[in-house]
């Protein structure tokens, strides 16, 4: 039977549903900025490995309801073969009032399923836990679609010749849909109501956090190849019911998301229309019903699908081969008024009955207003990430590591989607591949594969380092005298590091690391450092696992001096209370491990209240999460200079007047915002909005900045970015007249590749809001090649490059080769050859006429 027909029949058979008594014309609840995380890996990963990450992002939740969804299952966890979890849906049932259970199998599951085993999951340690509201009992079945109901469908409406899949997934759906208005009601009695139904899938959620599910369920040794848990933060609404946690169902997928849809209203109607009705009331559930619709009835391929609900537009769509625009166009003209408009990311985990595929598929809008970052490991096995926050991320990849030496703390790449882009399309799916050679293939939207450097080995080859103290190596194992002068010790290193192998430079580090002198121990941090923030040749070894190793150097380095103090260096921890430096350039050394990420005795009130009594150099070390870090420095004219390791959380450096903040890794959300003073480094990449409303100080950036930095800033900020952003630069910029002390970012848009080689981008800024409804202020963009267009423009308009432009950039350039080796003279050659200044960069100032609003900035009246 051909598509069409199948989806017009399977479309028809859904008139018999009943629909709500009344549709509903805006949600019960409005989203705030929910917590994500998903996790796809080519082996079984057990649930405790979501546990620190979704602790770690609990602000982005407040209780009312966390969910998880696994794929991918091991059929020894239900106590059933292989063939059943394969063949079998896994219809999962909350019951609110467990006495539901009898009469909802009798009128439902029993008249329609045969039943080849059943389960269920008993909520544990609620009362432990605090939780407000109980968590349901779960109880669920492996079920198959009774021959005699198919037989009865297919005559019913006219589906001869479909195939028994497809029929069999409507049936399911539609039973869920009757169970679920039979037995909850989203304006009435709740007695229980379906979780999940598909195959190779389990939902489980509540009214808590998401980690508390896994706790509350038992589910940290439950092993699944793909996960994914939400915490959920309603803003408005009494929520008192599991059912508006997430995820939420289509057949298969189960989605979560972050964010809130302007068009809720619109998307009901256009659900409505093919007879499909959302009982939950809230957008993600619609979300996922409209990803059901394109996907399995209209059978659309997954670019199509995820076109279909973030629209390729503006100079993106006009950016794509004419094919594929002519297809676009077609699919924005059917499904664009079911696309979901405003701030969202969707992660959806999912399940391919045919191939018995698992999948973990990130979506972004094309606004990009809601954080997201994904990333990849390859070694021996595979696992791919995508999150609301990166902290996140190292958080579950430091768990794994510490229990399985097939993996290690840090990931190969680390990237953002930029939305409805024609590069990327803002979407990446990984699939793990279950028919055999259980690989992990990365691809974006488009079908182009993400893969870190294909001759690089794992850092696996160095039995058991993850998990044990350093061990020194027999002095054949390093290259290096350790006598030599500090400096000259650090560049004969990155010179030398591509000749080494693992055990090599951990031969070297472990005997560093033993250091128990002041001088010793200066020399082995600056080691250290240099190998965590410069980007050099690392031959056959991985980055990430030079890094990771470095890492755990660090924290045996900084173990030492908790043990042994020394005149140079004093330890501080959790509960430590605040001294004084015995003298001026003491370094106090502060652990982070311990702190709460937030809150009145977190690490950022602990900085402070250490930098009230007298610190001037402060070294932050184990960070995993840490928010606000430097916040309230500039209350007391603190100036201290601050190094952070770790995986810092938001808001860091944000109100700083004077002091200065490096940052040895790659930071979150919301950094610099409202900074004053001061100077702010970073050796990796930024999140969204970085120096938010910023009035002043300096910031460096090695790697790229995610969206919207520098928007709404005022007075005198300078920024470097060496990479790119996503778009939005400098929106709303009123920085003034930078020759008059005002304010400028300089884009170099260039990157390290995997070999630790200096690129070029193909193009310096990607998106087609650059420097839109600018009054104050200049951009001067590495440009060589004339690649940016006055299309890309809104509110603002090339200039010429003058010398006294050039005068006015020179020293940031200057310290940003000192700070990062990006040399000058390597940022004016082109294609070999050295240029003057004004034939490399491109200088944009605020136009003087009435700037178009962001969306339309790509269309230029004619002149």
């Amino acid at each position: 039977m051909r598509r069409e027909a199948l989806a017009a029949l399977l479309l028809s058979s859904r008139r018999r549903l009943v629909p709500p008594a009344r549709l509903p014309r805006a949600k019960a609840e409005a989203e705030g900025g929910c917590g994500v995380i998903g996790l796809a890996a080519s082996v079984p990963v057990a649930g405790k490995h979501l546990l620190q990450a979704l602790a770690q992002m609990r602000n982005r939740g407040n209780g009312k309801g966390g969910g998880i969804a696994a794929v991918g299952l091991d059929p020894g966890s239900f106590g059933v073969s292989r063939e059943t979890l394969a063949n079998d849906y896994l219809l999962a049932v909350a019951l609110l009032d467990e006495s539901s259970w009898d009469e909802l199998y009798r009128d439902f599951i029993g008249k329609t399923f045969a039943v080849d085993a059943t389960f269920s999951f008993t909520p544990q340690g609620a009362h432990r836990l605090g939780l407000e509201i109980p968590p349901p009992l779960v109880r669920g079945a492996f079920v198959r679609v009774l021959p005699e109901v198919r037989a009865a469908f297919v005559a019913e409406h006219s589906l001869t010749g479909a195939d028994a899949s497809a029929v069999d997934d409507e049936i399911v759906y539609q039973t869920t849909y009757r169970i679920n208005t039979s037995f909850y009601a989203s304006t009435g009695e709740k007695r229980a109501f379906v979780l999940s139904h598909g195959k190779d899938l389990l939902v489980l959620k509540m009214v808590g956090y998401g980690d508390d599910v896994v706790r509350v369920y038992g589910l940290e040794e439950f092993p699944a190849h793909v996960w994914i848990g939400h915490h959920r933060y309603p803003t408005k609404g009494r929520v008192w019911h599991p059912g508006g946690a997430h995820p939420f169902i289509g057949m298969h997928e189960a989605l979560v998301h972050n964010g809130d849809f302007a068009n809720y209203a619109s998307i009901v109607s256009y659900l409505a229309q093919r007879s499909i009705y959302p009982l939950f009331l809230t957008d993600t559930e619609v979300a996922v019903l409209v990803f059901d619709l394109l996907y399995r009835v209209y059978g659309y391929p997954l670019e199509y699908v995820i076109e279909a609900l973030a629209p390729t537009t503006e100079r993106d769509f006009t950016m794509l081969p004419p094919e594929k625009r002519q297809t676009y166009r077609a699919l924005q003209t059917v499904h664009m008024h079911g696309s979901p408009d405003g701030p969202w990311f969707f992660l959806i985990a999912g399940s391919d009955p045919q191939t018995r595929a698992c999948r973990l598929l990130g979506i972004t809008d094309t606004s990009m207003l809601r954080p997201q970052v994904f990333a990849l490991q390859v070694g021996e096995q595979a696992v791919g990430f995508a999150a609301s926050e990166k902290q996140g991320i190292d958080a579950a990849l430091e768990s794994l590591a510490a229990e399985d030496d097939r993996f290690w703390p840090v990931a190969d790449q680390y990237w953002n989607a930029r939305g409805g882009s024609h590069t990327d399309g803002g979407a990446f799916i990984f699939t793990v591949e279950r028919n055999g050679s259980g690989r992990l293939r990365c691809t974006d939207k488009f079908g182009r594969v993400i893969a870190p450097h294909p001759n690089q080995k794992p850092p696996r080859v160095v039995g058991g380092w993850l998990k044990g103290s350093l061990a020194p190596q027999p002095p054949a194992s390093t290259r290096l005298p350790l006598d030599l002068p500090t400096g000259e010790l650090v560049s004969e290193l990155l010179q030398k590091l591509a000749g080494f192998s693992y055990a090599q430079l951990e031969g070297l580090l472990a005997r560093l690391v033993q250091a128990q002198s002041d001088e010793d121990r200066h020399r082995a941090l600056a080691v250290l450092t240099a190998l965590l923030d410069r980007r050099v040749p690392t031959g056959t070894m991985k980055r990430s696992g030079v890094v990771a190793l470095t890492q755990q150097a660090l924290a045996t380095l900084v173990a030492g001096i908790a043990r042994h103090p020394s005149p140079g260096f004093f330890w501080a921890g959790w509960e430590k209370p605040a001294v004084e430096p015995s003298h001026p350039q003491q370094v106090l050394v502060l652990e982070a491990r311990g702190f709460p990420p937030e809150g009145p005795r977190s690490l950022a009130r602990a900085l402070v209240a250490h930098c009230q009594r007298g610190w001037q150099r402060v070294i932050v070390t184990g960070c995993a999460g840490h928010r606000f870090i430097g916040c309230g420095l500039g209350a007391h004219g603190l100036t201290p200079r601050v190094d952070v390791y770790g995986s810092p959380g938001d808001y860091l450096a944000s109100g700083i007047d004077g002091a200065c903040i490096v940052v040895h890794a790659s930071a979150q959300d919301q950094l610099a915002q409202i900074m004053k003073s001061g100077k702010l480094v970073v050796y990796g990449d930024v999140g969204q909005t970085f120096g938010y409303a910023a009035k002043g100080g300096e910031a460096f950036i090695l790697g790229n900045a995610a969206g919207r930095p520098m928007i709404n800033a005022v007075g005198k900020p300078r920024v470097v970015i060496n990479g790119t952003c996503l778009d939005y630069l400098a929106e709303s910029f009123m920085a003034g007249d930078p020759h008059q002390g005002g304010g400028f970012v300089i884009l170099n848009g260039v990157f390290y590749d995997q070999e630790g080689r200096l690129r070029e981008m193909d193009t310096p800024y990607p998106g087609g809001n650059l420097f839109s409804l600018a009054s104050g202020g200049a951009i001067f963009v590495r440009d060589p090649h004339g690649v940016l267009e006055d299309q890309q423009l809104n509110g603002g308009a090339f200039a010429p490059l003058t010398a006294e432009d050039w005068q006015l950039i020179l020293p940031y350039l200057e310290e940003n080769q000192r700070l990062f080796g990006i040399a000058v003279a390597d940022l004016l050659t082109v294609d070999g050859r050295k240029r003057p200044p004004e034939q490399v960069y491109r200088k944009i100032v605020p136009a003087g006429h009435k700037a178009l609003l962001p969306e339309e900035a790509w269309v230029r009246p004619a002149s």
